[in-house]
């Protein structure tokens, strides 16, 4: 399935139906009175998170969305009837805004909760209502009031407690797939992971919800690459797995690690400030361990907050899992 994390939407809802002109017409009853009855309102147009929803998909091939007319009046005092609500469905994490105005009208996170973005139309009222002591046979009524249109912008960020970021291609699929059921595809070649992936990890009793992300490059924080994806599902995340390949050269994983570390600055500087683990991928491989004792040296990262894994052999794992238990419990949730 693509992963859809934008697009623009039109909603029209229900213009209100007309109030009806009638007089009563019974036998016997030759001068009757008004019995126009009011038009019924027209439906809204509502959005609602549904948690089995994850992406924005269904919005690349629809995007208009109208809600029904109210029913107009009748005679005999019958009323039109109300136009049902027109529901649409969003992930968790979506947030919106006005396209028009750029305002943001809600950040939408709670699966069931609601937005109305466009309300029905008012119907009118029928000319029974109009009638009065000094006017006792009416013949107007209102016409129903219309519905609202507008354009709506649905951008959709990510809810994961833990987000693992990186350059392409450092092992960040490959460890996910490990540490839950997760399965990103996995490959050995850049930008495999073009989507971010949730997976559940189940440690001590606890259950974490740990985002892949994709990869980023030198000049994220302007959109090169992935930039702009990456980081706008990072900002959601209460800490980070920072995870470096530690089968390469010392220099280039002091280098990988510096210009992640300067692009989360540039973008956001609260993003790099969020609790971070550094992870070494990849020890199964010759050399990596010396590599990873060497870069560390020169990243001056807290000691206690560095694990060496392989996905391969398991190494590290339990100890890793333990330190995202810790990582979790340092800061509350940032939206």
């Amino acid at each position: 399935m693509h992963f859809i994390d934008e697009a623009t939407v039109t909603v029209r809802s229900g213009d209100g139906g007309r109030g009806c002109v009638s007089f009563r017409r019974e036998k016997f009853v030759p001068r009757g009175g008004p019995d126009g009855g009011n038009g019924g309102n027209g439906g809204s147009v509502v959005l609602e998170v549904n948690a089995n929803c994850s992406t924005l998909l269904d919005f690349r091939y629809r995007n208009l969305f109208k809600a029904a007319r109210g029913e107009h009046g009748k005679g005999k005092n019958m009323h039109g009837k109300n136009a049902p609500d027109r529901r649409i469905f969003v992930p968790p994490g979506t947030i919106v805004t006005d396209a028009e105005t750029g305002e943001i009208l809600a950040d939408l996170t709670r699966p069931g909760e609601t937005l109305r973005v466009a309300a029905g139309g008012r119907g009118g009222r029928g000319n029974s209502a109009f009638t009065s002591s000094v006017n006792q046979a009416p013949d107007r009524a209102e016409p129903g009031r219309p519905g609202r249109e507008r354009r709506l912008r649905l951008e959709l960020k990510l809810i994961a407690q833990v987000g693992l970021i990186g350059f392409p291609n450092a092992g960040k699929s490959t460890l996910l797939s490990h540490i839950s059921r997760a399965r990103p595809k996995i490959a050995d070649y850049p930008f495999t992971t073009l989507s971010p992936v949730l997976g559940v990890v189940t440690h001590r009793d606890e259950e974490i919800v740990v985002a892949d992300l994709p990869g980023l490059i030198e000049g994220a924080h302007r959109g090169a690459g992935l930039g702009h994806r990456f980081l706008k599902h990072a900002e959601r995340t209460e800490a980070l797995v920072h995870v470096v390949d530690a089968a390469q050269d010392p220099d280039r994983i002091v280098a990988a690690y510096r210009t992640i570390r300067t692009e989360m600055e540039k973008f956001r500087p609260e993003l790099a400030a969020r609790p971070t683990l550094l992870v070494f991928t990849k020890m199964d491989l010759t050399g990596a361990r010396e590599n990873a004792k060497r870069a560390m040296a020169e990243i001056g990262h807290p000691a206690g907050d560095v694990h060496c894994v392989s996905a391969v052999t398991g190494e590290g794992i339990a100890p890793l899992l333990d330190g995202l238990l810790a990582l979790r419990r340092r800061q509350p949730h940032v939206a």
